[in-house]
């Protein structure tokens, strides 16, 4: 799905605050291959991290990034930023960018969430995020594609958008 007729520039404009406190939007990724999914700490689906992380070292110089949103949306993430950033650091060796713990879905639920979930995934069902782990890769064209969280990050239908929309 591409965004309306905004393109990217729908997105670009949504505030960002990293791990760290820092203000970004998600138009400082415009230019990149963007995987953009939901963590928690605590979940049974935490080990994607290495996949995730995997693939930040992959594809990173050739203009990709996963994007890692920490919630506690579904109870299972854990208190503070720091900690976090310490679990997925020690534990993972993550590098790619962490975003503050954020919601997903409902009241206060994050603006790029907003947008993101008018995607459909690939039954054609868009909305709610049904658990952690629940995948976006945006690509510099506008395209989102969604893939639901037991789709493992390296799954051949999520490296191949990545592969197609990098440059060669």
């Amino acid at each position: 799905m591409t965004l309306d007729e905004s393109g990217p520039a729908g997105l670009d404009d949504i505030g960002l605050t990293t791990i760290r406190g820092e203000s970004t939007t998600f138009g400082a990724f415009h230019d990149k291959v963007v995987l953009v999914v939901n963590v928690a700490s605590r979940c049974g689906l935490a080990p994607q991290y290495e996949k995730l992380e995997q693939l930040q070292k992959t594809y990173g110089e050739r203009g990709f990034t996963v994007l890692g949103f920490p919630s506690n949306q579904f109870l299972q993430e854990l208190g503070t930023g720091e900690a976090i950033e310490e679990y997925c650091s020690a534990t993972w060796g993550v590098t790619f960018p962490m975003m503050e713990k954020i919601r997903v879905n409902g009241r206060n639920e994050h603006p790029l969430y907003t947008e993101l979930k008018k995607t459909p995934d690939a039954g054609g069902k868009a909305g709610k995020v049904k658990w952690n782990f629940e995948k976006f890769v945006v690509t510099p064209d506008g395209a989102v594609h969604r893939f639901r969280p037991t789709t493992e990050p390296d799954a051949p239908e999520i490296v191949s958008v990545i592969e197609a929309a990098l440059p060669a």
